[in-house]
């Protein structure tokens, strides 16, 4: 990276080149920094959405009115009996007009409709086997079903972690671009300076020489516009809404504690890409010319 005064007249210092790596890394580097953030969201949606479904159960009971606290007890019973199983205990009515006042409003009138009796279980951290659990709950309250949200979680996690996955696979393809347009920049300028790198070689330049001053350049040029993309990037990640739950995902978009610092990678990834596309693109192109 150390600069020569001689060289460095080789490379233009206006012109569309420069334009075209500056607004390149700068638009590049914003977009990495939300695909960081993409990923990071989708990774603690994750695990969050994975720790809270996975030692936890729901026991729906139907039956008719004069059997309900009858078949609730039996379930509370088996319960208590089942190994893996830390604690359970019957929703009360409050706790399930809650849970429905979403979808159909606060004055839902739970006594007059047959609206099944939940029972939450809390598993242990060895779990309990559902199968045997149901071949009980059948046999002691034929109205209960076991819900272990393993149908519920699965696609969940799943769908988060492939959003993870879809990040980093956006910011690779980002750098890809950058490696492109970048590459496309110095051909053009190596094209537009043909005579003075000939003029060059006559007083005994090497190409490694002429190759070193595009190199540094254009890598100085990348790192600065991706410092500029990152910064305006991390900052307007900073003024989305925070996290709430009601927001779900979107107002969780955004990094959390240490990593805001995660994004600070970004230009010097971005100057990494430049220094070994222009490399390649300086001696391929020189290699060529006569």
């Amino acid at each position: 990276m150390k600069g020569d005064a001689q060289a460095d007249r080789v490379v233009p210092r206006r012109g569309h080149s420069v334009r075209l790596t500056l607004f390149t890394s700068a638009a590049m580097a914003f977009l990495a920094v939300f695909a960081l953030a993409l990923s990071m969201a989708s990774g603690r949606l994750a695990d969050r959405w994975s720790e809270a479904l996975a030692r936890s159960s729901t026991i729906r009971i139907s039956a008719p009115a004069a059997q309900m606290e009858e078949q609730v007890w039996a379930v509370l019973e088996v319960l208590q009996q089942t190994p893996g199983v830390a604690s359970a205990r019957a929703l009360n009515e409050e706790e399930q007009r809650a849970l429905l006042e979403p979808w159909f409003g606060p004055d839902l009138p739970l006594e007059d409709l047959p609206v099944p009796r939940l029972v939450e279980v809390i598993e242990t951290a060895d779990g309990y086997d559902p199968d045997g659990l149901r071949l009980r709950l059948a046999a002691e309250a034929p109205g209960a079903v076991l819900d272990d949200h393993t149908r519920w979680r699965r696609p969940l996690v799943q769908a988060a972690e492939r959003l993870r996955a879809l990040g980093w696979l956006s910011l690779a393809l980002i750098l890809g671009s950058v490696a492109a347009m970048i590459t496309l920049a110095a051909q053009s300028a190596l094209a537009a300076n043909v005579r003075v790198i000939r003029v060059l070689r006559l007083v005994g330049a090497r190409d490694h020489y002429i190759a070193r001053a595009f190199v540094r350049r254009f890598t100085l040029r990348a790192l600065s516009g991706a410092a500029v993309g990152t910064g305006l990037g991390m900052v307007a990640i900073a003024l989305l809404p925070s996290a709430q739950q009601e927001g779900g995902f979107l107002t969780g978009l955004g990094f959390s504690g240490a990593h805001w610092l995660v994004p600070l990678a970004v230009p010097p990834l971005a100057a990494i890409t430049a220094f070994w596309a222009t490399r390649t693109a300086a001696f391929k192109t020189l290699r060529s010319l006569p």
